[in-house]
């Protein structure tokens, strides 16, 4: 059973209908002893860093997700779900996050339209199975005005975002929608699904 975590923002169906799709038993949970029973768990989002980590933050989720990702299970965050992994967010002032990923969330700069929308190459700069059966420089699909500015849990990058995906053992994720992505968002998907065994 993959958990995808439930705390009130972001674009929960899509994800379980893609994970359903590669074979996953997905569940939309808000529960603590679901995401302590899961294989692995994906944290999406749509919308602002403050009030998101404010709701992990209030219903005790994101201590949880942190204490189950430090004990090895798999954690896969989903755009603005993504950005909650990192050190500390700069979106409307500085807002620590999660920390499970290093580094910082900062307005894009690198792109003529904010907030970026559409499709974009994708740069593997790094090895992970995560891109197992992607090309390099396959297109992804992204919307966001936000993103980690440098990490040295790196994996990928577009001209906008220098890190547009990021992996640290068992914790990983990406900026962009992999979802909305098409054959290799969900293999994305599916290589995920196979890291949580």
């Amino acid at each position: 059973m993959i958990a995808i975590v439930d705390y009130g923002v972001g674009n929960l169906r899509s994800v379980e209908r893609a994970l359903i799709h590669v074979g996953a038993t997905p569940k939309l949970t808000a529960d603590q002893d679901d995401l302590q029973r899961a294989d692995g768990l994906v944290l999406p989002g749509v919308g602002a860093f403050a009030p998101a980590l404010e709701k992990l933050v209030a219903t005790g989720l994101g201590r949880r997700v942190v204490e189950l990702a430090k004990r090895g299970k798999p954690v896969l965050g989903v755009c603005l779900g993504y950005q909650l992994l990192f050190e500390e967010s700069m979106e409307h002032g500085r807002h620590e996050g999660l920390g499970l990923l290093d580094g910082r969330v900062t307005e894009v700069t690198k792109s003529n339209r904010i907030p970026v929308i559409g499709w974009c190459r994708v740069a593997q700069t790094d090895v992970s199975p995560l891109w197992r059966g992607i090309t390099d420089r396959a297109y992804f699909y992204f919307v966001h005005s936000f993103t980690p500015s440098s990490s040295r849990n790196a994996i990928a990058s577009t001209e906008h975002s220098p890190v547009a995906a990021a992996a640290r053992v068992n914790v990983m994720g990406t900026q962009f929608h992999p979802e909305k992505s098409g054959d290799d968002g969900l293999r994305l998907y599916e290589n995920f699904l196979a890291l949580c065994g």
